[in-house]
């Protein structure tokens, strides 16, 4: 945010610079040629005319109303902000809950594209293509090996429903040319659900998009089948989305005439969101998961389960973002998404933490918690007495700058290590368990099931060993303190990686949850 607001500050001090000056120039003219009449928000359009016509060089003028609307916006608040037309499509895709293209997951390693699953029901998958495929060339010319990037994959891959797009992939040493017909293909909001033990089940919400109610209510039926009387709802790291599809979640938890949440703005009467008849899990005992990532939807829902003394709150203070946008589409193409209210959870919190300071220090905030201790400590809050409330059983809780969990859970970091963060931020974990799944594939489907594979499946020494060589190639030499230390967090991503590689986020989470604090805590209370 901060080097986009540095980006602009020329281009708005231009126009003011260029605005004076043409005021200025014109006091000593005749009134034919004087502004000195020009109100509001006209002097905007004089000063780019006068840019347009009078500047050394040419320029593009949409280009100048864009910048400088989109500085004026961030000015606003830290979420209100302009899209361009260009990026009006890319920035929906997450929330609408689908694209057009091949439907492939895909990650590129060494500048190869590999395949890491085909789409269920995609194109690609209809047509043969599996995972760890590598994608060698796009209708005829080579991308494996010339510095591809993600943004020329998707530019090359995605298209209108319809199209046709020839590929070559190599799959071991030998080489097929398939031709995919572009489709509509979903982007899942819902990571994954799945049964912890005999009768708690575990759902992961990446996002709240058009598709995540249905979504939610898909994976719960499932897990009640399976004997599930106790969910879990993680909610960690989801930036939010649609407040609709947070308050329609809401709407199957709660019983009829409890209140979700309410919104209010100054152009914008007080909209309040009741629960309805429609209540499909009223006797589900709930747990919610959250962290300082968890933001916007995601702490309506937690709101939401708290002030109705619904379920627990586990895990780490949320981001706190109070304030609603409304999209708006302009003439052009264009987009804006303008704050136009706040949002208040049903005991009246409004959790958005302060950010008249500027946007810099808004976003640093989270580095702060940090700094004082509170991703570690829930003494390091500071609880405002002026922003106490109550549950609608009468528990305290506290507004401003996110929801506080009813059971805090620190920040683990006694497995970190300067080494564990080099292999990391080089890519040697994701690099390894790649094409260790790549070359295991077929041994890997017959021998485990995703379950089994979690359960029992073990990084042996040797294994270890392979990682350490695979990051002395990459220039990281060898702690072995260090990697003593972190050798059980190394070994679970390992795993976890190796899972996703073969089954998709299912098995990555059945491998990423075992002996989650977050996750372990959840049980204990849910069994009281």
């Amino acid at each position: 945010m901060n080097s986009k607001k540095t980006k602009y500050l020329p281009i708005f001090f231009a126009l003011t610079t260029a605005l004076g000056f043409f005021l200025g120039s014109n006091l000593n003219q005749s009134t034919s040629n004087s502004i000195s009449t020009v109100s509001g928000g006209q002097e905007l359009n004089e000063v780019l005319n006068y840019i347009e016509n009078e500047y050394v060089d040419s320029v593009d003028r949409s280009k100048i109303v864009d910048k400088t609307i989109s500085y004026m916006l961030q000015e606003l608040d830290p979420h209100s902000y302009y899209i361009s037309a260009e990026e009006v499509a890319a920035m929906n895709e997450p929330l609408e809950g689908n694209f057009d293209g091949i439907g492939v997951q895909f990650n590129i390693v060494k500048d190869t594209i590999f395949v890491i699953t085909p789409i269920s029901g995609g194109p690609s998958e209809k047509v043969g293509i599996k995972a760890g495929d590598r994608i060698i060339k796009v209708e005829g010319d080579l991308v494996a090996g010339v510095s591809i990037s993600n943004k020329k994959v998707l530019k090359l891959l995605k298209g209108p429903r319809g199209t046709k797009v020839n590929v070559t992939i190599q799959r071991k040493n030998e080489e097929f040319d398939f031709t995919i017909t572009r489709d509509e293909i979903p982007i899942y909001s819902v990571a994954t659900s799945q049964m912890i033990n005999d009768t708690v089940g575990f759902i992961k919400v990446s996002r709240f998009a058009r598709t995540t109610h249905e979504e939610f209510v898909k994976g719960v039926d499932e897990l009640k089948e399976q004997g599930m009387t106790k969910l879990i709802i993680d909610l960690r790291g989801n930036g939010g989305g649609y407040l609709d599809a947070a308050v329609n979640i809401c709407d199957e938890l709660l019983t009829e005439d409890n209140l979700i949440v309410f919104t209010e703005g100054k152009a914008r009467p007080k909209e309040e969101y009741f629960a309805t008849d429609r209540t499909s899990y009223p006797d589900l005992e709930l747990a919610i998961l959250i962290d300082e990532n968890s933001a916007s939807a995601s702490e309506i829902l937690a709101g939401a389960i708290q002030d109705n003394d619904r379920g627990v709150i586990l895990g780490r203070r949320s981001f706190g973002k109070g304030l609603v946008q409304e999209q708006t589409p302009w003439p052009n193409g264009a987009a804006t998404r303008l704050t136009i209210a706040r949002y208040y959870t049903p005991s009246g919190r409004c959790i958005q933490k302060p950010y008249e300071e500027g946007n810099e220090s808004y976003f640093e905030e989270q580095y702060e918690r940090y700094e004082n201790g509170e991703m570690y400590s829930q003494d390091s809050i500071d609880f405002q007495e002026e922003l106490k409330y109550t549950t609608k059983e009468g528990r305290t809780v506290f507004g401003g700058g996110g929801i506080f969990p009813d059971f805090f859970v620190p920040l683990d970091t006694s497995y970190s290590s300067a080494y564990m963060n080099r292999i990391l931020y080089a890519g040697v974990l994701y690099d390894f368990s790649l094409n260790y799944a790549d070359q295991h594939r077929k041994e890997l489907l017959g021998d485990y099931s995703a379950t089994s594979f979690a359960n029992t499946f073990l990084i042996t020494p040797s294994l270890e060993q392979q990682i350490i060589e695979l990051a002395q190639e990459k220039g990281i030499d060898f702690k072995a303190a260090q990697f003593e230390k972190s050798k059980s967090e190394i070994n679970k991503r390992v795993k976890a990686y190796i899972a996703r590689n073969i089954w998709d986020d299912y098995g990555f989470y059945l491998v990423w949850n075992q002996k989650d604090p977050v996750i372990e805590l959840s049980l204990k209370e849910l069994s009281q």
